[in-house]
């Protein structure tokens, strides 16, 4: 990527959205690291002049700092225009994509970098849209020279990484990991944006395209090594961690399942079984998400129930997601613990006549998911892009957060930092 021919390095597209506005916090707060010994040039782009410098103007006071806009450029493009996107992609090294419903608005921004030889980034949790895009784009942005690298916040890094960090720190073959989320939140308690409800709603209303998109695909099976991991009911109860939980249903399995198979197909290295859980508390919770979910199943199934899940988000999740989302005081009061489970053989044993016999706990702990850790993981993804790219895969194009999966085993530093971020370097494991 040569970073000289372009006035930016980074850009950050949607920085007015809700979540683009903590991501342009968080790139200008990456500019004044005592790590870092230079500022990289970058911009924030959207369709409102004004309102982007409205954003520039909170990051800055956020920051204890008197301005922004004199350092910061600002690019004028509207996702309906495609040579607005791609004068856009001309001007950046490393576009940041923060404006969804990805399956809506994502692929004109991954079209448009593609074509002009431009790494992307983004946060999407929607495995349809991820997929999708590998399969269309794929060969194109290989032959460009360009990342476009899928789920690179809280969906999903540190799922893929984590079960990445429990294979390397266990003492023979790891075969399966399951994974449990667990979200702290303060006495105001917990609330999402409704971004990310309208993703889940269009979602689950289109699972069908996600099915017959991945019975379109030729791929080999990749082998399974150990016993079968078992799926667990939806409701099921975890002593380890004294919680009931439920499979989540993020990005996170789509994104490792895909990581699992690039490490076994192209470094020939033993696949990992994995599924993915969100803790939900004791019966009483659980009975509050058996009657949300049961309200979201039936309604997402129809055209007028899904207008009604968007238009009233309070509503049908019993107050976990609102058109305003959380506010400063709940951010900062939340955080996120998320721990692995494995399995698997010590050295000397293998899976042919053996059950395993050697489990491991991981853990990775955060601040608040959605807009601290989310931002946090996205712009050390491009920060790495830009100033890493001898130690990157050198088949560009691949998307997914394989890339970063990559980058654990080329260069463990960024893994290492990126946590330390993330949690103050609390990691654990037995």
């Amino acid at each position: 990527m040569a970073t000289q021919q372009r006035p930016f390095h980074l850009v950050v597209f949607g920085a007015s959205g809700f979540t683009g506005q903590f991501v342009t916090e968080e790139v200008a707060r990456e500019q004044v690291s005592p790590e870092r010994s230079s500022r990289l040039p970058w911009a924030v782009a959207g369709r409102s002049r004004e309102k982007l410098q409205r954003v520039l103007e909170r990051a800055a006071m956020k920051l204890g700092r008197p301005t922004l806009s004199s350092e910061v450029g600002i690019i004028i493009c509207d996702i309906t225009n495609p040579a607005s996107l791609d004068e856009m992609a001309k001007q950046a090294t490393v576009v940041l994509n923060c404006v969804g419903p990805y399956r809506f608005y994502g692929e004109p921004v991954v079209k448009a970098c593609v074509e002009n030889g431009t790494s992307c980034i983004d946060i999407c949790g929607e495995p349809q849209f991820l997929e999708l895009m590998y399969w269309k784009y794929h060969e194109k942005a290989a032959e460009k020279g360009a990342y476009i690298v899928g789920s690179s916040g809280f969906d999903s890094i540190p799922a893929d990484l984590g079960v990445i960090y429990t294979r390397n720190k266990m003492n023979g073959t790891l075969t399966a990991v399951e994974s449990f989320l667990t979200i702290h939140s303060g006495p105001e308690g917990l609330c999402i944006h409704d971004g990310t409800w309208k993703s889940a709603v269009y979602g689950f209303g289109d699972q069908s395209n996600l099915k017959k998109l991945r019975n379109k695909s030729i791929l080999k099976p990749v082998p399974i090594v150990g016993p079968k991991l078992k799926r667990r009911w939806p409701v099921s109860y975890c002593k380890e961690l004294n919680s009931y939980s439920i499979p989540f249903l993020g990005a996170d399995v789509s994104v490792v399942k895909r990581t699992q198979r690039y490490l076994h197909e192209n470094l020939e290295q033993s696949p990992v079984q994995y599924a993915a859980y969100v803790t939900v508390g004791g019966v009483t919770s659980v009975i509050k998400l058996m009657f949300a979910g049961l309200f979201f199943l039936f309604f997402v199934k129809f055209g007028i129930g899904r207008q009604l899940l968007i238009k009233f988000p309070w509503l049908f999740s019993f107050g976990y997601f609102s058109k305003q989302g959380p506010t400063q005081k709940q951010i900062d009061a939340s955080s996120f613990t998320l721990t692995f489970f494995g399995q698997g053989y010590s050295q000397g044993f293998g899976p042919d006549k053996n059950k395993p016999n050697i489990r491991i706990c991981t853990q990775v702990k955060g601040p608040e998911a959605g807009y601290v850790a989310t931002p946090i993981a996205m712009v050390q993804a491009a920060i790495t892009l830009l100033t890493d790219a001898s130690d990157l895969p050198k088949a560009a194009g691949r998307i997914g957060s394989q890339l970063c999966t990559n980058l654990w085993d080329l260069k463990r530093g960024f893994v290492i930092s990126k946590i330390r971020k993330m949690d103050k370097s609390k990691r654990s494991h037995d």
